[in-house]
C-alpha cells in the first residue's frame, strides 16, 4: 500500500519530453505549483536539446527537491537512465540522460517511456489511486501501454513490458486498429473532425466508433488475460471519444472467458489535465516508496 505521506511530504520535479515539445514542472503535496511548457526544435543537435532541457529544470527547480522524474517517447534503458532512439528526435540515439541529470542537480533522476510515467502518475494522482494491479492504456497516434502490478511500476528487462499495440491483429496489429491512424488511413478522417460529427450524432461517425470499439475491446481482452488487472485507465487523444465506443468496447469484453474477472474490471478514462508532469515526478515516488 502507497503511504499518503510519501507524496504529500516530498518534493520532485517532472519532466515530459515531447518530440517538438517540452514540459517541467515542481510536484508537491499533489499539485504541480510552479510549471512552464515550451516548444524546442526536435532537429538541433543533443548537446543543444540537453541544454534546453536543463534551463527549464533551472526554472523549477529549487533546493528541497528531493529528485527528478523524466518521460520520453523512446525506450529507456530504466536502470542505467540512458534513453535511444527518441521519437522525432534525430540526434538522440543514444543520450545518457539520468548520468547528465545526476551530475547537474545531484538529486536522483528516473528516466521511463512516457506510457509508463501515465500509468504511474495515474496511480499516485489520478484514477487509480486505490488499486493495486492497473494497466494504462494511452491511445493517439500510436497506442502505448504501462503496467502496475502490486503497487509498482513494472517496466519489463528492457522497458519494454506493455507494448500490446504490436501485438498482431486482423491483417495488421492493434495499433493500426485502435488509433487515430485508423481513422485517416481507412476513412480519411482527421481526429477532430471525427469528433465533431461524432458529437452532432452523425451515423458514420457513430458507425466508425463502433467499429473502433469492437477493435478497441479485443485489446483491451488481450491485455487483461495478460495482466488481469482491477483497473484500466485510457489516456491520450482518443479518450475523448470514449462515450462513442464505450459501447461496443464492452460488447466484447463481456464475451472473456472468466465472467468474474469482467464482474470487477474496472475501465475509467483519465481527467487529470496535469498527468504529463505529474506522471514523470511519480517516477520519484515509485522509486523511493520501494
Amino acid at each position: 500500500m502507497i503511504q499518503d505521506m510519501t507524496v504529500d511530504n516530498q518534493c520532485a520535479v517532472g519532466v515530459f519530453l515531447g518530440g517538438k515539445s517540452l514540459r517541467v514542472g515542481r510536484v508537491r503535496n499533489n499539485t504541480v505549483e510552479a510549471s512552464l511548457a515550451l516548444e524546442i526544435n526536435n532537429h538541433n543537435p543533443e548537446e543543444l536539446i540537453l541544454k534546453e532541457i536543463m534551463e527549464a529544470i533551472d526554472q523549477v527547480f529549487t533546493s528541497d527537491v528531493g529528485g527528478i522524474g523524466i518521460g520520453v517517447p523512446s525506450l529507456v534503458d530504466v536502470s542505467k537512465g540512458i534513453v535511444y532512439n527518441v521519437e522525432n528526435m534525430p540526434s538522440w540515439r543514444e543520450v545518457h540522460l539520468g548520468d547528465l541529470l545526476t551530475e547537474r542537480y545531484k538529486v536522483g533522476v528516473y528516466v521511463n517511456n512516457d506510457a509508463n510515467c501515465f500509468t504511474i502518475g495515474e496511480k499516485y494522482f489520478g484514477k487509480a489511486k486505490k488499486y493495486a494491479n492497473v494497466v494504462g492504456v494511452v491511445v493517439g497516434v500510436g497506442l502505448g501501454c504501462g503496467v502496475i502490478t502490486n503497487n509498482h511500476l513494472y517496466s519489463g528487462s528492457n522497458c519494454g513490458a506493455g507494448e500490446f499495440g504490436y501485438i498482431p491483429y486482423r491483417d495488421h496489429n492493434y495499433e493500426y486498429y485502435c488509433t487515430t491512424q485508423y481513422f485517416e488511413t481507412k476513412y480519411g478522417l482527421k481526429p477532430d473532425v471525427l469528433y465533431r460529427r461524432a458529437k452532432k450524432q452523425d451515423k458514420i461517425a457513430l458507425a466508425i466508433m463502433e467499429q473502433f470499439g469492437l477493435d478497441f475491446g479485443k485489446a483491451i481482452k488481450t491485455i487483461v488475460y495478460t495482466y488481469d488487472p482491477e483497473c484500466i485507465v485510457v489516456g491520450g487523444t482518443i479518450s475523448r471519444f470514449f462515450p462513442y465506443f464505450e459501447e461496443f468496447m464492452w460488447k466484447v469484453i463481456r464475451k472473456f472467458q472468466y465472467e468474474k474477472t469482467v464482474e470487477k474490471l474496472k475501465i475509467v478514462v483519465s481527467d487529470q489535465p496535469d498527468i504529463a508532469v505529474l506522471g514523470a515526478a511519480a517516477l520519484y515516488y515509485d522509486a523511493i516508496s520501494k
